[in-house]
């Protein structure tokens, strides 16, 4: 193994390429968290709890194939690398899938809830079998934490832009493609993110290296397991990951309700092509960019785990705020839920590169690298945590009455402002506190990265 190139600085290109599969990936995820239960309760006429259960379920197939794609992904062996060959083989089917998920099919309710079981499985299954792998190559993308807190700053810099893209552009496409017909608008509009994706992912693959190069890897699959349960800090980031993670995209979830329900807008223009929702959804994720951004100078300063204690806090804080502004208030809601998502965007930064962080830690104490593992398990406390945030206001629509497309009653608009604001809020509290166990240190990591690398030099001469 050559040193120099092992501990060389990453380029601008390839950090780039490497953020751009993230804003791929966000094109979907994105939508999801925005639109989809929005989809499925006000557009392809689900009931809310019904498509909250379905949510729900569906994370079963996950809670297997996550991890089984990551023990996949470490034992794959290409002349393009381990993790790599996943973002050409799998973009396709992803496209597809995610295509098929709003089509949008006039069956009865029955119908229509089987072919929702069904779609969301299948797009879910192809996330999964090219998001393990991308997020795995940044363990491998560089042996030096710097490096790859860069290369996580890029990832989620492009991963907020795509999220922005879709929060900016989703309404005003559904309205301008469909022509009034909303599930023409959303199947096209779905259709111009699925192409986009297809080559932001093969622009990855073309442009990034894996430089860690990691021998056979041949233990058996209960070792990996083993090794990976008995990582303390990992344990702490996956309850972490799921807490913030389904505090977000409740607070997502429930953007269209709350301004189309509480504070009674439509999908009229304001600003140039722009509705209210457009505005909202804009100026959060642009809060979440510069916490991206920023991210870095803050690391100078606090350490990983103290800065995650005190931006969930902060946010906590913001959405107890926003739960007492008045409805017509509209200027102050967008700047308190844009601070609140800032906040979130040094979250998301710092989860990632921590996630790589604990699993450099396994290989340092056990001589194991599991990295596809590690990063698949935190992939499926992610997603968990993205279905039961989106799934969540629907049970809330429920318990509280909600109809759609109807005059709501005040019990309903009461359990809107509490999905908003409320419930969200508890989840973010909750993922501050559990950051006060987690154990892996500035001191830690220089000790890591100096016998890995040394072990690494050993081990391939």
């Amino acid at each position: 193994m050559n040193t120099s190139n092992a501990t060389a600085k990453l380029s601008f290109g390839e950090k780039a390429a490497y953020g751009l599969g993230d804003m791929a990936s966000n094109f979907y995820m994105g939508f999801f968290g925005l639109f989809l239960l929005y989809y499925y309760t006000d557009v392809f006429g689900l009931s809310p709890a019904s498509a909250a259960t379905m949510l729900l379920v569906t994370k079963i197939v996950d809670a297997i194939s996550d991890p089984v794609m990551g023990l996949i992904a470490d034992r794959t062996h290409t002349r393009w690398g381990k993790y790599r060959p996943y973002l050409l083989w799998m973009t396709i089917p992803y496209a597809i899938m995610g295509y098929l998920l709003f089509l949008g099919p006039e069956f009865s309710q029955l119908g229509k809830l089987i072919y929702a079981y069904i779609t969301y499985t299948l797009v879910m299954l192809a996330y999964t079998a090219i998001n393990v792998p991308y997020s795995a190559l940044l363990a491998v993308i560089s042996p030096v934490s710097e490096e790859r807190t860069k290369a996580t700053q890029y990832r989620f810099i492009f991963a907020s832009l795509g999220t922005l893209s879709v929060g900016a552009l989703a309404t005003p496409l559904v309205s301008w493609l469909g022509n009034g017909d909303q599930v023409l608008g959303f199947r096209l509009t779905i259709l111009l993110f699925a192409a986009l994706s297809v080559l932001l992912f093969w622009t990855t693959f073309f442009f990034t290296r894996e430089r860690v190069q990691l021998p056979r890897h041949t233990s058996p699959i209960r070792n990996d397991l083993s090794t990976l349960i008995s990582n303390r800090s990992w344990l702490i980031l996956g309850a972490t990951s799921i807490l913030v993670v389904v505090g977000l995209n409740a607070r997502f979830a429930s953007i269209v309700f709350y301004l189309k329900y509480y504070l009674q807008t439509d999908d009229t223009a304001v600003f140039l092509i722009f509705d209210k929702t457009a505005i909202l959804t804009s100026c959060g994720l642009i809060g979440q960019l510069i916490g991206a951004l920023i991210t870095p100078r803050l690391l100078k300063f606090f350490e990983k785990h103290h800065l995650m204690i005190g931006m969930n806090v902060l946010h906590t804080a913001l959405l107890l705020l926003c739960f007492v502004i008045p409805p017509e208030s509209y200027s102050l809601i967008v700047l308190v839920h844009s601070l609140g998502i800032f906040t979130f965007g040094v979250v998301i930064t710092l989860l990632f590169a921590m996630y790589t962080d604990c699993a450099h830690y396994g290989e340092w104490k056990t001589g194991k690298q599991t990295a596809g593992l590690t990063i698949s398990a935190s992939m499926f406390s992610l997603k968990f945590g993205s279905a039961l945030g989106v799934a969540l206001p629907g049970y809330i629509l429920a318990m509280f009455g909600f109809v759609a497309n109807e005059v709501q009653t005040d019990s309903a608009l009461t359990g809107i402002r509490l999905m908003f604001n409320v419930a969200p809020a508890i989840f973010f509290m909750a993922a501050g506190l559990m950051m006060f166990f987690y154990t892996i240190n500035r001191d830690t990591l220089a000790t890591i990265e100096t016998e890995l690398l040394a072990r690494h030099y050993s081990q391939n001469g």
